[in-house]
């Protein structure tokens, strides 16, 4: 296995470990973490591009990888109240859809890789959630909801990245 790829299997087993800090109540400890994992979503596919490493595995692991990490973070902070259940729904349901729609086409040898909107989605969410674990600090000094910014930017890009993709990729279910 090719070193982008253990990058993005990293992702996925810090995910227990971020879970254990935050239940703990260690919540700088846990953004650490949780940043250190993101750092690893752009390090991984620079590596993959750069080294000519990139392979079916990573089109689908590198996204799944993300929502494990990200949908991991978010059903805690809906847990603590930090963040509104229906906004983990609308998130959940363009995730499932486009796993779906990603599925379908791999049952035909094709592969979906993740468009641009999905990536800038994915980068809200890995702003967002340190925020959000940190109470908007640094924000908080000047009391600015940063956190609420992106969090609400994230829920905004989730819907235009899944209509995105539905359109783009519609064939799929045609065929």
């Amino acid at each position: 296995m090719n070193l982008p790829n253990q990058l993005t299997l990293g992702r996925v087993v810090a995910v227990p470990f971020f879970i254990v800090l935050y239940l703990l109540g260690w919540d700088i400890f846990a953004a650490v973490l949780f940043i250190l994992a993101s750092a690893t979503d752009a390090l991984d596919g620079y590596l993959a591009r750069k080294n000519n490493l990139v392979t079916n595995f990573g089109k689908i692991m590198d996204p799944l990888a993300d929502k494990v990490l990200v949908v991991s973070a978010l059903v805690l902070l809906v847990e603590s109240g930090e963040v509104a259940g229906w906004m983990l729904i609308v998130i959940l349901a363009r995730e499932f859809a486009v796993a779906g729609l990603r599925t379908v086409a791999a049952a035909d040898g094709k592969v979906i890789a993740a468009g641009m909107t999905g990536k800038i989605k994915t980068v809200l969410q890995m702003l967002a959630v340190p925020l959000l674990l940190l109470h908007n600090w640094p924000f908080s000094y000047i009391n600015f909801p940063m956190d609420q910014v992106l969090l609400w930017a994230c829920v905004i890009m989730t819907v235009v990245s899944g209509t995105e993709y539905i359109v783009k990729n519609i064939s799929v279910f045609k065929e």
